[in-house]
């Protein structure tokens, strides 16, 4: 039995989706949190999977997925769940660790199989969240953006990936610079974590 906690400002939207995952077979909705702090706090039964809206007021999803993953311990999967999915939002998401990326415009089928896939380690994506992510977007990668996101999630330092393109390490920094500001990242860690997805390999 996959085990899930709703996170969602809106006690509407949190019975709506219990009343969907709970006619599941295989799921069991555990409780509510009405803010991130809610769940941070959470000493209820232990969740396999928390759904967690994005726009949370106070504290926001991003954050409340942050500040959960830096707490370390046995981790749920996480599931951002939103009504309007953002292409960069998606991708920080997923980057800080989120496992996948619901928007609330997806059926109850494809929601409750966001929450299999993710609680089974897929990166979980519903129909209208992988076309955010999929579409083209409004500043591209550049070709040379993308060899050096390549290489950098495949571990290489700057003066490693700077000696495979044959480019002076500082250039390289500048090509980093750029694509954390169209990733939407801040760091090398979470640019990489988004490689595959970004370049679309496996």
């Amino acid at each position: 039995m996959i085990r899930v906690l709703l996170v969602d400002d809106q006690a509407l939207v949190r019975e709506g989706m219990a009343v969907i995952l709970g006619a599941q077979p295989d799921i069991e909705v555990v409780g509510g949190c009405e803010s991130g702090q809610q769940l941070l706090d959470w000493t209820g039964p232990a969740p396999d999977v928390v759904l967690l809206d994005l726009y949370l007021p106070g504290m926001d999803g991003l954050r409340t997925l942050r500040l959960l993953r830096a707490a370390g311990g046995g981790q749920p999967k996480v599931l951002m769940v939103t009504t309007i999915g953002r292409q960069r939002e998606i991708r920080q998401a997923l980057a800080l660790g989120a496992n996948g990326f619901v928007l609330k415009d997806a059926t109850g089928e494809e929601l409750a199989a966001a929450v299999r896939g993710a609680c089974q380690g897929i990166t979980a994506l519903s129909g209208s969240a992988a076309r955010a992510l999929t579409s083209q977007p409004a500043d591209p990668l550049t070709p040379r953006e993308r060899d050096v996101l390549a290489l950098l999630g495949e571990g290489l330092s700057n003066k490693d990936i700077a000696g495979r393109l044959g480019l002076a390490e500082r250039t390289v920094k500048v090509h980093l610079g750029n694509l954390f500001g169209k990733l939407g990242v801040t760091s090398r860690t979470q640019a990489a974590l988004l490689a595959k997805t970004v370049l679309g390999t496996r």
